[in-house]
């Protein structure tokens, strides 16, 4: 009965392929049946919008890890104009979904209307030799988004998530300090190291990808004053200004910015956030002299400088 109504609602409210407005008839029904409680990301898979279909998509963020692309992905959810997958779909970085092919990974994306952006993350893709040149074969002008912190400041919450996840899962842990440093001297093996040797990555990028489709955002700026951030995110997808200051609130408890939006409040998940570990200044020197002459030869190749360490 709860599809019936919903359906019916669908159709009697569709118009030219504009997004149907959420109302209180349409708010009953989501709280009714659980259907488009977030209108991204939880559409069933045996309903189809009128006038929708699922798409390829436009824009594709891809990375980093631990730079903050769920928090991004989020937060450009409250654009109407843009619908956003549910999950990190590793289409291009894992070669078992790779050779699934395009309709699988379609069959991946939320229904969309005609006039709003299909978004995707999988922060693995930055980092990976062979996502480049798949995303190009697919779209040579598609838009990317790539979200970037403090280098130093990624890898240690990088080892943050793999040490609470070990706990977690009653696995021995290791010191940060124990796995950075080998025999005296910086780990430079260490995966949480080699991911934020950004202009390694980005060189790969930019053999396939013009910069001017490659938007990079302020990890360490998103998390500070959301708004600005997202409003250049608007402007390179060409979108209208729909995020507003008031679509965010700060969570004293958690330390961050959360989202307010058609009328819910929610934060990213628990996992997110976690307090870091104290680590020796001494290593904390060491990682910022590694980083340094990576990140100014980052700055050069995108033609612009962050203020990191």
């Amino acid at each position: 009965m709860a599809f019936l109504l919903v359906s019916a609602y669908l159709l009697l409210t569709h118009t030219q392929g504009a997004p149907v407005q959420n109302g209180p008839l349409l708010e009953t029904l989501k709280s009714q049946v659980g259907l488009f409680s977030n209108k991204s990301e939880h559409y069933s898979a045996q309903v189809r919008p009128p006038g929708t279909s699922r798409r390829i998509p436009q824009t594709i963020i891809i990375g980093v890890r631990k730079g903050g692309t769920r928090a991004l992905l989020e937060m450009l959810d409250i654009h109407p104009n843009i619908v956003v997958a549910a999950t990190e779909v590793h289409f291009f970085d894992w070669d078992e979904n790779y050779v699934k092919g395009l309709d699988w990974y379609r069959s991946l994306m939320p229904f969309s209307y005609g006039n709003q952006i299909t978004i995707e993350k999988t922060p693995g893709y930055f980092t990976s030799p062979q996502a480049p040149e798949r995303i190009h074969d697919m779209n040579s002008s598609i838009k990317l988004l790539l979200i970037l912190r403090d280098p130093t400041e990624r890898v240690i919450s990088d080892y943050t998530q793999v040490y609470y996840n070990r706990v977690e899962s009653h696995k021995p842990v290791q010191l940060f300090e124990d796995i950075v440093i080998k025999n005296g001297a910086l780990n430079t093996k260490y995966k949480a190291i080699q991911r934020s040797l950004y202009d390694v990555h980005m060189e790969k990028w930019l053999k396939h990808f013009s910069l001017n489709q490659i938007h990079i955002v302020d990890g360490n700026t998103l998390i500070k004053d959301p708004l600005p951030e997202l409003q250049k995110v608007e402007r390179f997808l060409n979108l209208p200004s729909r995020i507003m200051s008031s679509n965010f609130y700060f969570n004293q408890t958690k330390g961050f910015y959360c989202i307010r939006s058609d009328g819910r409040e929610r934060c990213l998940h628990e996992s997110k956030g976690r307090p870091h570990p104290l680590v020796n200044n001494t290593v904390l020197e060491q990682l910022y002299s590694y980083f340094r002459e990576h990140n100014a030869k980052f700055y050069r190749m995108v033609n612009h400088s962050f203020d990191w360490h």
